[in-house]
């Protein structure tokens, strides 16, 4: 195993991590390595050197310690079987057998899903790993392997070339790794693309003399003026990454030549702890650059004041230098650019940093880490644990679909989630050889079979199963409709019993019976009717004696025939509406707001009592088709003077005061008055108008709706 690549990485690595670690801990490495050399060296070895060359990127590029290393080193051996995760942390403690054990889990799910570009999928990753640095190794095995992309097969390197484009470029700039992320990037695309990349590369390469000098030229100026102005610090010339050029060609759909912010400087300032004086001191030398060269204020990006979500921190503008040309100007401090370098690994060297900005969540902890007053240098990292989508859990398909719900969610959310039909239908599922019931709480990396049966519907007791919002309103909306149905069947059973038995239904009547016998709504009676748990011979018995016995009371002196005549019927059986209506429930519906005046009929509701409709109303030829037998005649006895709601659509000039005459005619009519009006013009020179009012009768209401046709300019007025 010792060969001359492994001797220089080794080495290395060892003089890198002299400081944090052990050399018990290498002892203990060594020792584990040898007991599996008889019959897993030559599996191992590759995996091994893998991981030093992975170890010596944690520590120069990204700035981990000794938990992470020893992780990264251990992980061949956990991989091979040579040791489980209870003896790593025997062995080397707590935090190095946690991330080991998340890097063990993040391997298991590769293998049940080919969502690995989803977002989704990225979210899972960080939910599995728990400590940040796993996050870390995964990213540093997979720079790893795209800086030796060659060596692995052609099918190989295009899944690892798509990885890395869409899962770990992003996740090293959510780290706040822009180094890395834009060696990623390029990479990828040298791989995805490289038609694309080449000749970006050679346009940079045939300009590169010619930037170079211009940079320089655009620098010595500046030099002059920080010097004067007493700044220690450090000017860097930069080009934008190939990836990033073409990007914005893409985006921009504009040539290489029309990339106008090619050039590119760094003013790093070495300002000292005090994180205020950095501040000051990098707008103090962005007034200087902004006196010398006339700036696009379009372009500056303040991430001082706003640091983004991942602690970069830097002030960003792009100046007019000489002869024409763009330059974009990036000034921060040595702190601020050791952070925007290595991401949050370069955080500990900082205690006590904290943000202006509004963080994620995980990041929100990892500042709360940060502040913590106990926590010195590494021990940070050693402390920090991610539980960034700590909310939410994602699961599989047995198809390798990804799907995400809120934790604490069941397996009847998953099949909701999926299809309403799947949820309707479900009586439990299976995950791996284990059978599951529908209260089953999803975890992280479940592979779920949804069974069904076709005999299976919603019961009430789901919407306590149930914890998505999406789950319970479908569950309810089952029910609902399901409860409809059979209340529509009860009291058709009902009616059709009755009638058979000549006995005249009274809905006020049935409403008392129905509170007498237990029952909350004349619905959940007409359910049990139509369920067959109530009786109706049993319920025959009931309404009669109750009818019976309200005939016999006392204390309104008058017949139950006279009553009758009076509120319950005419020849023809017809409901008479008027302000002594008695015995009988009736509310105007809010489809087509009834008043006096208009042709009117009733409709049983399953709730109990009566709505009156408008015999034009939207909803009478449903109503009247699809339920006949609850139709019931109706009419107005008398004009009580009791205002009703209407609604008036207006349409006319959208001329000046139009609007003002209408309100004034409004006015001024006796029994009407205006609750609302709402007005809309368009570009054609005309409005449209919705007026809610009150009026007593038809007739009123008619002669206001002549008045206002009359009104110049006024082309329509109908009722709604």
């Amino acid at each position: 195993m010792k060969t001359a690549a492994w001797i220089v990485d080794y080495k290395h690595l060892r003089k890198n991590t002299a400081g944090f670690v052990s050399n018990d801990s290498v002892k203990k490495l060594h020792s584990l390595y040898k007991r599996s050399d008889a019959a897993n060296l030559p599996s191992i070895a590759p995996y091994a050197l893998k991981g030093l060359k992975i170890c010596n990127i944690l520590v120069d590029e990204m700035g981990l310690g000794n938990s992470a290393v020893m992780a990264a080193l251990l992980h061949p051996l956990v991989l091979s079987g040579n040791i489980r995760i209870e003896e790593i942390e025997k062995l080397f403690g707590h935090e190095t057998a946690v991330i080991s054990d998340g890097l063990q889990r993040v391997g298991k799910i590769y293998r049940k899903t080919t969502a690995i570009g989803s977002e989704n999928f990225r979210r899972l990753l960080l939910s599995f790993a728990e400590d940040v640095r796993v996050i870390f190794i995964m990213i540093a095995s997979k720079l790893y392997e795209m800086r030796n992309l060659s060596s692995f097969d052609k099918d190989k390197q295009d899944d690892i070339a798509r990885e890395t484009a869409y899962l770990y470029a992003p996740m090293a700039h959510r780290m706040g790794l822009y180094g890395i992320k834009t060696e990623l990037e390029d990479l990828s695309l040298k791989h995805n693309s490289p038609d694309i990349y080449h000749e970006i590369a050679r346009k940079l390469n045939e300009t590169k003399r010619s930037r170079d000098a211009y940079i320089s030229r655009f620098i010595e100026p500046l030099k002059e003026k920080l010097v004067s102005a007493g700044f220690k610090f450090e000017i860097k010339g930069r080009t934008k990454s190939i990836y990033s050029i073409w990007n914005k060609m893409r985006k921009q759909n504009t040539t290489f030549e029309r990339i106008y912010d090619l050039f590119a400087i760094r003013v790093i300032l070495d300002s000292g702890p005090d994180k205020e004086v950095e501040k000051a001191d990098c707008w103090r030398v962005f007034s200087i650059v902004t006196n010398m060269y006339k700036s696009n204020t379009n372009r500056l990006r303040d991430w001082l004041s706003n640091p983004k979500p991942n602690g970069y921190e830097s002030l960003h503008i792009t100046v007019m230098g000489p002869e024409g040309k763009w330059v974009e100007v990036q000034i921060r401090t040595k702190r601020m650019d050791e952070i925007a370098e290595k991401g949050i690994a370069a955080h500990w060297k900082y205690k006590g940093l904290k943000g202006e900005s509004s963080m994620d969540e995980w990041l929100k902890n990892l500042r709360s880490a940060l502040e913590n007053p106990e926590l010195h240098g590494n021990e940070y990292m050693d402390e920090f644990k991610l539980n960034l989508y700590d909310e939410e859990v994602f699961v599989f398909t047995p198809a390798g679909d990804l799907h995400k719900l809120p934790k604490g969610a069941t397996l009847l959310d998953f099949a909701y989630s999926i299809h309403t039909h799947l949820g309707n239908t479900c009586i439990g599922g299976k995950i791996g050889n284990k059978n599951v019931t529908l209260r089953y709480v999803l975890q992280n990396g479940d592979q779920i079979e949804v069974l069904t049966s076709p005999n299976q519907h919603p019961h009430a007791d789901w919407i306590n199963i149930a914890v998505t919002s999406k789950a319970k309103q479908k569950i309810r909306q089952v029910i609902k409709d399901y409860e409809t149905k059979e209340a529509d069947l009860g009291r058709e059973m009902l009616v059709r019993r009755f009638k058979n038995w000549k006995i005249e239904i009274n809905e006020g009547q049935l409403s008392k019976v129905a509170k007498k016998l237990g029952y909350k709504t004349i619905s959940d009676l007409y359910i049990d009717i139509a369920d067959e748990k109530r009786d109706l011979i049993e319920f025959r018995e009931a309404y009669l004696a109750a009818d019976k016995k309200d005939t016999q009371e006392p204390g309104e002196k008058q017949s139950a025939d006279k009553f009758e005549d009076r509120n319950r019927k005419t020849e023809d059986d017809t409901l008479i509406i008027n302000d002594e209506t008695k015995g009988v429930m009736y509310t105007m519906a809010k489809c087509c707001n009834p008043i006096f005046g208009d042709d009117i009929f009733g409709f049983v509701s399953v709730s109990g009592g009566i709505k009156i409709h408008r015999k034009d109303c939207p909803n009478a030829p449903q109503l009247m088709s699809r339920f006949g037998y609850r139709i019931v005649k109706a009419a107005w006895n008398k004009d009580n003077g009791e205002q009703n709601i209407c609604t008036l659509h207006v349409v006319g000039n959208d001329d000046l005061g139009i609007v003002a005459n209408i309100s004034s005619l409004i006015s001024k009519e006796n029994g009407v008055s205006s609750r609302s009006i709402a007005i809309n013009s368009d570009k054609s020179g005309l409005f449209e108008g919705r007026l809610v009012l009150s009026v007593s009768n038809t007739s009123v209401l008619n002669n206001l709706i002549t008045k206002m046709r009359s009104i110049k300019g006024v082309r329509s007025v109908e009722r709604v």
